[in-house]
């Protein structure tokens, strides 16, 4: 069953009778549970992306909710297998991944999607699918500066680029877009993976889907 979206107006709706305020059940934490939304977390590799949405998403079914997580990684393997790193294939990768959120998404499931899409049409282009069909979407930048990135290398593709293995890493000989007006930019640096997965928490809670 499709879930229509709630709209923001809904959401912060009260009623004020003799001076007592009474919330709807539209804010009460049943009816975030049953809100869908796609959570976008674009940034560079090793930026701590998809760990922040398996730190997140175990919390969020704590809560009673339905989360899937999109790793980049595995749709590459089984829904984008045989696609290159050409712009074109990037952009088909990207727009793929967000088909299948917003399917999710519309129907009640909170998705998680920790992937680079490193353009900004790509990410405008899942956001206006989203948009035309009244599933919300939330771009989230987990904005952790390269020079950090190149420290963690989780993958080991720093410094296979640094050795001349690779090339097209993106945001070093590769571009990344960075967004310029996401929802939510989240600083890293510093911090635990509990203190960041928290603060997407709150601010999940605040949007009324926590």
């Amino acid at each position: 069953m499709r879930h229509p979206p709630l709209s923001r107006h809904h959401l912060n709706h009260r009623h004020r009778t003799s001076g007592v305020t009474t919330v709807t059940t539209a804010d009460t934490p049943a009816a975030a549970r049953e809100r869908g939304a796609t959570v976008w977390l674009t940034g560079l590799p090793s930026a701590g992306k998809t760990t922040l949405a398996f730190a997140l998403a175990e919390r969020l079914r704590a809560e009673g909710h339905r989360v899937e997580v999109l790793d980049g990684d595995e749709i590459r393997e089984f829904l984008s297998k045989g696609l290159g790193f050409s712009r074109e294939d990037r952009h088909t990768n990207v727009t793929r991944i967000g088909f299948v959120a917003e399917k999710l998404a519309a129907n009640g499931v909170k998705v998680l999607a920790p992937v680079i899409a490193p353009f900004a049409d790509s990410r405008a282009a899942v956001r206006e699918r989203h948009a035309a069909n009244g599933t919300e979407f939330l771009e989230i930048h987990v904005a952790t500066p390269v020079e950090l990135c190149s420290e963690r290398d989780v993958k080991g593709l720093y410094a296979k680029q640094a050795a001349g293995e690779i090339s097209g890493l993106t945001g070093v000989d590769d571009p990344y877009e960075a967004p310029e007006k996401p929802e939510l930019r989240l600083q890293t640096q510093g911090r635990s993976v509990a203190e960041s997965a928290g603060e997407l928490h709150a601010f999940l809670t605040e949007r009324g889907l926590a």
